[in-house]
């Protein structure tokens, strides 16, 4: 996903890392010109390198991993000034457009490898969504966003976008907290290197070796210009937190496996509160703009409550899943500001009602552009963005929802293995 793109407020901006993915890159750069040493000055280099060895030293001496193995995976570790450039912030005078990010994920080409990556995996991913609740067409639409299934997964060696950004973040109001962040992503990758090798999952204080080869090769792998992996673009923390095997050869490898990216979404998904069944947002009434935006602060909190929006008129009782009662009236929503310039220059804004689903996708990029492409990117791919389920005025039907056979299954599994894995 791109950040410099769109952002929700400054407080995301620090947050960003701690989602599944961080950046999907959309500024090509030649490779063999970024993984060259172009270090500003010899004394910034002197830096990097007696910040490194001494992250080095300290997951050595906790983790219990060789030192000489540490520092031989990272020998050749370069700086890459131009990924500074990249995670530099929009300058003051930038307009967040919301048509134009729609525009750009959102289209034929995209589209198109989205229904022929669905056909290609069309079993397996009916099996997922039946198991977690996570619909088929939302797990389609975010590969797809990130990386159009595979076609881009980042040209720079992950160890050295995340030694640059750790270790020599430009000069940012949040410079240290995003340092931070990255040292923590670092020693995420060294983690899940060591012990399983080429992305895969490992235990968390696993303490197995591999053989360097295999060590050297994981910490070399591609990423994006933030440190994100594979199809679905995971940080090397959620890789370790939330990715799964799949296609289950005993390996998870999110570069090469729809299997094991389509499992891995869903997972994610899931464990950060998706409800099987509801929708993702609603459309504001057009007669309610001005209230909409008196209500729009950009915060990602589930505010209202969908009653106090359908008093406020944002919503009405006939529109949507409202009026089969599939949202409960006291359930929270929060109002989506999506801002775009019209034809003239003029600024528009663009509202939507949304649900906690809304919320979920944007744990995963903490950008509502983001989240709202993938709606209706999803919704493209066929998604019903409306609630399956169904409430009877009969006091004995009204404690047992009716839903459909494939989605009934689907919920009740998803309930049963997110209480396991909380």
């Amino acid at each position: 996903m791109n950040f410099r793109v769109s952002y929700l407020a400054s407080t995301l901006l620090i947050a960003l890392l701690l989602s599944a993915c961080s950046s999907t890159s959309v500024q090509q750069i030649n490779p063999t010109e970024t993984i060259v040493n172009q270090s500003e000055d010899a004394a910034a280099e002197d830096r990097f390198n007696q910040n490194l060895n001494q992250l080095i030293t300290q997951i050595a001496q906790t983790q219990g991993i060789p030192q000489a193995s540490l520092e031989s995976g990272f020998s050749d570790a370069k700086t890459i000034p131009s990924i500074r450039k990249l995670v530099l912030p929009p300058s003051g005078n930038f307009k967040r457009n919301w048509v134009a990010y729609r525009n750009r994920f959102i289209e034929p080409v995209r589209l198109k490898a989205g229904k022929a990556f669905w056909e290609q995996n069309q079993a397996f991913l009916s099996k997922t969504e039946q198991e977690s609740g996570v619909p088929a067409e939302v797990i389609v639409s975010i590969i797809g966003i990130e990386t159009i299934y595979g076609r881009q997964t980042g040209n720079f060696r992950v160890k050295d976008v995340l030694s640059t950004l750790a270790f020599n973040y430009p000069d940012t109001p949040n410079k240290a907290s995003r340092e931070q962040l990255f040292k923590d992503q670092l020693q995420e990758l060294i983690l899940m290197c060591w012990t399983e090798g080429g992305g895969s999952l490992p235990a968390k204080n696993s303490k197995q070796g591999l053989s360097q080869t295999r060590f050297n090769a994981c910490l070399n792998q591609n990423s994006s210009y933030a440190g994100a992996i594979g199809l679905p673009q995971f940080m090397p923390s959620s890789i370790r937190s939330f990715a799964v095997d799949g296609d289950g050869d005993g390996h998870v490898d999110l570069k090469k496996s729809p299997k094991d990216a389509i499992a891995s979404v869903a997972n994610f998904m899931m464990r950060h509160g998706w409800q099987p069944g509801m929708p993702i947002y609603f459309p504001v009434q057009e007669a309610a703009i001005s209230e909409a935006r008196l209500l729009a602060d950009g915060e990602p909190q589930l505010k209202y409550t969908i009653q106090e929006l359908i008093k406020n008129g944002i919503l009405t009782n006939e529109q949507g899943d409202l009026q089969s009662g599939g949202v409960e009236l006291q359930s929270k929503a929060l109002i989506v500001d999506l801002p775009y310039p019209d034809k003239d220059g003029n600024d528009q804004v663009r509202y939507v009602v949304g649900l906690n689903n809304f919320l979920t996708i944007v744990q995963y990029n903490r950008s509502y552009f983001y989240a709202q492409s993938v709606a209706e990117f999803a919704e493209a791919l066929g998604y019903k963005n409306q609630s399956i389920a169904t409430i009877t005025t009969s006091k004995a039907q009204s404690e047992t929802k009716s839903v459909g056979p494939s989605k009934s299954k689907s919920k009740k599994s998803a309930n049963k293995k997110k209480q396991k894995q909380t």
